[in-house]
């Protein structure tokens, strides 16, 4: 562990076999300058699930499972004979209390598990074969995926969810008073479970599915006709395709978006 001001980095170089289906470890835990306080995680990457899970402790506490890399032994033309690298590179960065994890394994599939205490922001991002897991943290979370489901479970603060192809299923415990939220999805459905004291301007769309609620909402009426300036000083005139309503009055937008999925809203 090397430590550069309040920057602490850790840097893991793991050799293991390549014959083995799966591997996994423990990586490392992170320290923070500031323990008891909040926190923030970052992780982006390309291949693998991310889990993240709010527990007891003040460290970020960071495990992988990757797949085996299958063994391509053979011969070169000079030859030489060909061996499984296995390798595995892994870092992490804290900084006043921003944790941020580099993976550095672009083209292998990484699952990744987390454990964070309870106060904790969340960054997290992947693209392809994996889901995004969250339970039990407290905090504004900001969550991307491309080719997978998000699912927060006994969440609190506020969140921005979206994905490509996946569902979006959040149950908030509290929310963050006065805080805009977004949930969006093009190949999924979309599953919110607000508390029932919810107060919030709604703004939904699914062009293919549907939209249901528990919550007593009060609707705009009508389609709002937008007009959009065109080449040549003309005008094209639209109908809106975005439902509006109010929950318990009114408040900060939500915004719901899906094109083949089905949106639902529930109250706790």
């Amino acid at each position: 562990m090397k430590t550069i001001g309040k920057i602490t980095v850790v840097l893991l170089m793991l050799a293991v076999s390549a014959t083995s289906a799966q591997e996994s470890v423990e990586l490392f835990s992170v320290p923070l300058s500031d323990p008891g306080s909040k926190g923030k995680l970052e992780l982006h990457q390309i291949r693998g699930s991310i889990t993240v899970t709010a527990y007891d402790g003040q460290e970020v506490v960071v495990k992988a499972s990757m797949d085996a890399r299958k063994s391509k032994n053979g011969k070169t033309a000079n030859g030489m004979t060909r061996i499984g690298n296995s390798s595995l590179a892994i870092s992490a960065e804290e900084h006043e209390n921003t944790v941020q994890i580099i993976n550095e394994q672009h083209n292998r599939k990484t699952d990744m598990e987390i454990k964070v205490p309870a106060n904790f922001d969340l960054q997290l991002r992947t693209i392809n074969d994996g889901d995004i897991f969250v339970e039990g943290v407290n905090g504004e979370m900001e969550i991307s995926n491309t080719n997978g489901k998000i699912t927060l479970e006994n969440v609190s603060g506020s969140a921005s969810a979206d994905t490509t192809n996946g569902d979006v299923k959040v149950d908030f415990n509290s929310v963050t008073a006065g805080t805009s939220m977004a949930f969006s999805s093009f190949n999924g459905d979309i599953d919110i479970r607000f508390p029932s004291s919810l107060k919030a301007d709604i703004k939904l769309r699914s062009d293919m599915g549907e939209i249901f609620t528990d919550f007593e909402m009060a609707m705009d009426s009508g389609r709002t006709v937008v007009k959009k300036s065109q080449p040549g000083g003309t005008n094209r005139i639209e109908l809106e395709q975005w439902v509006k309503g109010k929950i318990n009055g009114g408040g900060p937008e939500i915004l719901f978006k899906t094109w083949n999925g089905d949106i639902l809203i529930r109250s706790n």
